[in-house]
Order: structure tokens, then C-alpha cells, then sequence
């Protein structure tokens, strides 16, 4: 499954990869009608954030998890769970203490549950002007992480998920190279 957390939505999709041929296929995708900016002015008005409106805003991503689980079972039954975008991203660099982007470092890692929790209640309970000091977090998503945070844990708690992997790759990425994959497909048939 790869989750992709964006701005104004979330995707999850799950897909299999038939390792004979490499090619990927989705079989299902849901999106869920929140991303960090629209959950993060939607839900998330103190600075910081209050309890009840941290509470809230996991409780609302979480209930239309459980929502898209009970009309997809495909996303519970997930294998392996890639997180795409720069809010899973900048939760993984803020967990490791990155001062500046390092892609080596973040591209596969694997992010715990409970690193993905420690991250949420460390950004939750600062203040936007405190917040911007933590190493791994651009500035630029500083005031809308912890909606990110609510997305990323109100996922991996509903869906049971022990860790994700983070990909700097993105969406975009994938389709990319997917169709120059089948372009050297077709070239080697060509010259068949």
C-alpha cells in the first residue's frame, strides 16, 4: 500500500507488483477528503493546538479510515506500506534530527509507529515559533505538520500499522518510471 498525504487529500492506494514482470498494478485506491491543509484549517485553530482539537481531527481521519477499511479490506490487509510526500517525509527527517535534507538517509528508512507518535506530541505541543527549531522540519510545512502528524497517526493506528517505509520519491516518480519501463519494453520488441 502507498500512502500519500497531500494538501488537500489523502491516498491510499494498494497494488501488487508481479515480480516476474516488475509491472505494478493498483487495485485499489481511496481518498480520504483531508490532507494537511484542509484537516489543519479545518480542525486545528490554537496555537498550539488544543487537545480536543488534536483529539478531533484523529478521531474524524481515523473514523473515514475504518469508513474506506470496511469498503475496501484490501487496504487492512496491506503487506508492505510505503509513505510517499513530504509530510511523511519531514515526520521521518524531524525523527532522525536531520539539520538538512538527506535523501540517503530518509529514502527506505523505516518509521515506527511510536517514532511517528513521539514526533506527533513533540510538534502538537509547541508553539508555532517554537516549532520551526526542530531539526528535519522546513519552515515552510511548520505550520501545517501537525495536521500531517494527526493524518499519519490517525492511519497507522486505525489500519494496524506497526511502521511505514518512507519514499522521497513521489506519485509522479512512479508514472514516470513506470512509462520508461514500458518504453524500453517496446524498443526491445522493436528490435526483436
Amino acid at each position: 500500500m502507498v500512502v500519500d498525504i497531500g494538501g488537500a487529500s489523502t491516498e491510499l492506494t494498494v497494488g501488487s507488483l508481479a515480480a516476474a514482470s516488475m509491472q505494478s498494478s493498483a487495485l485499489t485506491s481511496v481518498s480520504l477528503p483531508f490532507g494537511v491543509v484542509t484537516l489543519t484549517e479545518a480542525e486545528l485553530h490554537g496555537d498550539p493546538p488544543r487537545a480536543e482539537e488534536l483529539s478531533n481531527a484523529v478521531s474524524m481521519v481515523g473514523d473515514a479510515v475504518d469508513n474506506a477499511a470496511i469498503e475496501f479490506p484490501a487496504l487492512v490487509e496491506a503487506q508492505r506500506v510505503v509513505g510517499v510526500a513530504g509530510s511523511i517525509v519531514t515526520i521521518a527527517a524531524v525523527e532522525l534530527g536531520l539539520q538538512h535534507f538527506d535523501a540517503a538517509r530518509l529514502h527506505g528508512m523505516v518509521l515506527t509507529k511510536s517514532a511517528a507518535e513521539d514526533v506527533f506530541r513533540t510538534l502538537a505541543t509547541e508553539r508555532l515559533a517554537d516549532r520551526v527549531h526542530n531539526p528535519g522540519l522546513p519552515v515552510e510545512r511548520a505550520g501545517v505538520i501537525v495536521g500531517g502528524c494527526c493524518l499519519l497517526v490517525a492511519i497507522m493506528r486505525r489500519l494496524h500499522l506497526d511502521h511505514i517505509i518512507v519514499s522521497t520519491h513521489n506519485l509522479l516518480d512512479g508514472v514516470v518510471a513506470e512509462a520508461r519501463g514500458a518504453e524500453a519494453s517496446a524498443t526491445r520488441g522493436a528490435g526483436a
